[in-house]
């Protein structure tokens, strides 16, 4: 071999090594933000047989996002058909229903909660805003998790919880007050924390009703999400801040296996688009446990906030599947 093949042999030996080095960094940090973000367990549950009315469901949605349109603050008539809507569901469920009205600007807002389980104790909310956006029909945001929470009633209904479960279906989570002290989930965070109510945890659903299965159809904040998560639409993410992993984790093990469909989780700083967008946040600013259960909204769902959210573009059995998975979840723990 001449010298300046050998020259170029080493050359190329320390190139390769170099290029080895780099792969080998950028894998460790994927891996180590995969281990830190998606929460990946072995856990999961049995399939259970969890019954859950998608006829009851379907209606829900029709009758909000059709019957019912626009839910936006401006018109407070629908606002109050639908909240009454929620609060016959909740009674007919067996709940103990009581309403938390609040003044904005002079009009009455009001929450619709239904309290399942003992009367003390430490208590898990769960809840979804039954506003829609501007005058968008909203089936999707957010009438499918107001059909979710009135399902969880009836299963709550069905066999009584051995702790307090308190299901709130909220109002004015939509802008003009989206991050502000008027959404209907800060006045209720608020009432807990001035009454010293011991919080186990908030669950927040938010669109759980669209679902793709067509590679390609789900989108992310950051580029580098789409080495550690799903092309495909087709699953439910668990979406909390990265300092209640260990919270996040639980109502993660407790919904996977319970349906087919996929569960997944992150835990990430509230910075990243989209992870404090709903009515979790509020009980983040109050020091309480909450996670948000969505299809991820715009990522997926390109009628996010449009004319063209309808409920007959939603999938019902995946949506039940949520139902089921939630229920689960929220029981075993």
């Amino acid at each position: 071999m001449t010298h300046s093949s050998l020259l170029r042999a080493r050359w190329l030996t320390r190139i390769l090594r170099f290029l080895r080095n780099v792969f080998c960094g950028v894998a460790v940090v994927i891996f180590s933000l995969w281990l830190y973000l998606a929460q990946p367990t072995l856990r999961t549950n049995q399939p259970a047989e969890i019954p859950v009315d998608l006829e009851r469901m379907t209606n829900v949605v029709r009758t909000l996002s059709v019957d019912y349109h626009p839910r936006n603050f401006r018109n407070v008539a629908n606002l109050n058909r639908t909240a009454d809507d929620i609060e016959t569901h909740f009674l007919r469920a067996g709940g103990r229903v009581t309403e938390q009205e609040f003044a904005v600007a002079g009009t009455l807002f009001r929450n619709v909660i239904a309290r399942f389980g003992p009367e003390t104790g430490p208590v898990t909310i769960i809840g979804a805003h039954y506003d829609s956006h501007e005058d968008t029909p909203g089936a999707d945001d957010n009438a499918s998790g107001v059909a979710g929470l009135i399902e969880l009633a009836y299963l709550f209904g069905r066999q009584t919880p051995d702790r307090a479960i308190e299901l709130v279906a909220f109002t004015l989570e939509e802008p003009p007050f989206f991050g502000t002290t008027h959404m209907g989930s800060y006045v209720h965070a608020q009432s807990l924390a001035e009454s010293d109510t011991i919080v186990e945890g908030m669950i927040a659903l938010e669109m759980i009703g669209y679902f793709s299965d067509e590679f390609g159809s789900q989108k992310y904040p950051i580029p580098l999400f789409k080495l550690i998560y799903p092309s495909t639409g087709n699953f439910i993410a668990v979406v909390g801040k990265h300092d209640q992993r260990s919270y996040i984790s639980r109502i993660k093990a407790g919904m996977k296996g319970v349906t087919d469909l996929p569960v997944f989780s992150i835990a990430a700083p509230r910075s990243i688009p989209g992870i404090d967008f709903s009515d979790h946040r509020n009980y983040w600013d109050l020091g309480m446990n909450a996670v948000m259960i969505t299809n991820t909204a715009f990522y997926r769902n390109l009628e996010y906030h449009t004319i063209r959210d309808t409920w007959n573009r939603l999938d019902y059995p995946r949506m039940a599947d949520v139902v089921r998975a939630v229920y689960h979840a929220v029981s075993r723990e």
